[in-house]
């Protein structure tokens, strides 16, 4: 069984990552193995209710972000509105909104570092990505099978104009349980 990589990049703007998700289902990538994380810009008012409340670091907000969100990237898979301690109020979806929920409980490097490292990220490039999304950014993965659909997730990042592309084995055991002893 092959590993699955993981190519990330980042954009500028929201309306650059609608056309590289619509380009990466194009070329064969599951909607369900699209992740986009980026600030949520527009939606914060809809849960300022909840920001006193003594919810878990980075835990799941509401699901309000769905509903603001249209077009290819409200369809992606487990879309959802979290609040980042230090970072704010974000939209999340695919596969890093389950491990972004997930860092939130308990993981020793929280947030979207802990998400990304849990990818296989190394812990610098992760903290360098969480501050481009601090500052703005959107950011994308596209979970691929092979080093085919790796070189066209790249090459469409790099088509749509994304920086900071890369890509990772994600990371084989991300659960203790399932760890043998050899």
């Amino acid at each position: 069984m092959s590993k699955n990589k993981v190519v990330i990049g980042l954009v500028d703007a929201e309306v650059q990552a609608e056309n590289i998700v619509q380009r990466l289902q194009n070329e064969g990538v599951a909607t369900s193995d699209i992740s986009v994380i980026f600030p949520d810009k527009h939606g914060t008012k809809d849960f300022a209710h909840e920001h006193n409340t003594k919810a878990p670091e980075g835990a799941v907000v509401g699901a309000a972000g769905g509903g603001a969100i249209g077009g290819t990237i409200g369809l992606l898979a487990g879309i959802g509105a979290l609040a980042i301690p230090g970072l704010g109020p974000f939209i999340a979806a695919g596969p890093l909104m389950a491990a972004l929920s997930g860092a939130a409980a308990g993981a020793a490097v929280g947030g979207v570092t802990g998400a990304l490292v849990g990818l296989g990220i190394p812990e610098l490039e992760a903290k360098a990505y969480e501050g481009k999304l601090r500052g703005g950014n959107v950011l994308i993965a596209a979970h691929v099978v092979d080093g085919d659909q790796e070189n066209r997730a790249r090459e469409v990042l790099r088509r749509e104009g994304a920086h900071d592309i890369s890509s990772t084995s994600e990371a084989s055991v991300p659960n203790e349980r399932a760890r043998t002893g050899t």
